[in-house]
This record gives structure tokens, sequence and C-alpha cells, in this order.
């Protein structure tokens, strides 16, 4: 097996980047989620604001950008305005839906027919036939000198259904992982080791004892049915 691909998302709910080269930390992803968008009753994401999920946003010398403008910049606050929020930035566990990393599968993902940027995982193994992930809660991922524990299959929501480009809604997309998955898809992980790892890189799985510190977040109870 090996690494095929990387991403980070600077501010949650926004378009990833992806990478060629990440620093696992403790926190996962170096530089992932680091800012979010606030509404008046707390946290806003693609769950409910589908138009969040097209944004584009990276990450530039001082931080998060939003569509190229530094993220505390009006012309950044500007693109979130419509949804009804604004740029925050917060670095506690919370920000991650469940756990710091999301591990996806090559032969799931294709297995699955999506696209895996609607998954919006951190990591994807190549190499993998599909069904195998479904065995690997309770193992770890060693690239190089990191570990990555895998904890449990993500149950999957309404984001899956958004098109990434266009934002535009496919229902059918959500009701198949459902119906072919289970509902579930990609793997809740954390970090075991920390370290930094490139795309191409050899990967193992080893079974592991361990456990995540903190599971959950913001986001609280079953992801919205479809």
């Amino acid at each position: 097996m090996y690494l095929k691909a990387l991403w980070r998302y600077p501010v949650k709910s926004l378009g990833g980047e992806e990478l060629q080269q990440a620093t696992f930390t403790e926190d996962g992803v170096e530089g992932d989620r680091l800012v979010h968008v606030q509404g008046p009753r707390g946290v806003l994401t693609g769950r409910t604001r589908y138009g969040l999920l097209t944004i584009p946003a990276s990450t530039g010398p001082d931080g998060p950008l939003v569509d190229g403008h530094p993220w505390d910049s009006w012309q950044a606050h500007e693109k979130v305005l419509p949804f009804g929020g604004r740029l925050t930035r917060y670095t506690g566990p919370e920000r991650f839906d469940v756990l710091n990393v999301l591990v996806a599968t090559d032969g799931q993902v294709e297995a699955a027919g999506v696209d895996v940027r609607r998954l919006r995982p951190n990591i994807l193994i190549g190499g993998v036939e599909a069904g195998e992930e479904d065995t690997w809660p309770g193992h770890a991922l060693v690239v190089g000198d990191v570990v990555i524990g895998m904890y449990q299959k993500r149950a999957r929501c309404v984001v899956t259904t958004i098109d990434p480009d266009t934002g535009a809604q496919d229902l059918d997309v959500h009701r198949r992982i459902r119906r072919e998955f289970g509902g579930v898809l990609c793997l809740d992980s954390w970090v075991v080791r920390p370290g930094v790892v490139e795309v191409g890189d050899t990967v193992e799985l080893v079974p592991t004892d361990e456990l995540p510190g903190h599971v959950g977040g913001w986001i609280v109870g079953r992801p919205y049915a479809v």
C-alpha cells in the first residue's frame, strides 16, 4: 500500500487543498481547520450551508486564505457573509467532528463511485481492495515515522451529496452510501506518532491497542439523514 493523496482544510467546511507533503502533529494535519464560520447560534458548516463547500481555501505564509485572501480580511469575510456567519479562528479539539484525521482508501472510493473530494479525507491510501477498510478499526497505519490510529468507520452525512465545484446536490450519492455501505465510508482516525509524510510513501497496516484521548466535537448527535 502507499500514500496516494493528502488534503488539508484550512477553513472548516470550505474547500480543501491537496498536498504533496504534510506534517502530522498530535493535533492532526498541521494547518487543518484553524478557522471556522461562526453564526449567531453556533458554528455553521456545509451540512446546512451547502455553498460554503464550494469556496476555495488554502494556506498562505501567515495562515489560512479564503479564495486567495487572508482569512481575517474583509474580502474573505465577504465570501461567507451571505451564509449568515463570520470567520473565526479557534484551534481546540472540538473543531473536528469526531477525530482529527479522516482516512479513505482507493478501493472503497472506487466501489462507491464518488468523487473523493465529497468525502473530505485527509489521507487517501492506494493499493487497497474494496471492503478491506471495514476491518481496519483497531489497526494503525505506519508511514515512515508517522503512526495513524484508526478508531471507527465514519458515518456519512448530507455533505457527501454536494458537488464541491458547483454546489449542486445529488441525493442519490448518500442514498447509495446508505444502501451499499451501511451509511459508513472512510475511517475516523488520529495521530499516534507525529512526523512528516509525502505522497508515494509506503504504508504498512499493523494492529494496535492505542485509543484516542478525545472523541467528538461541535457536531453532536446523528448526521443529517437524506
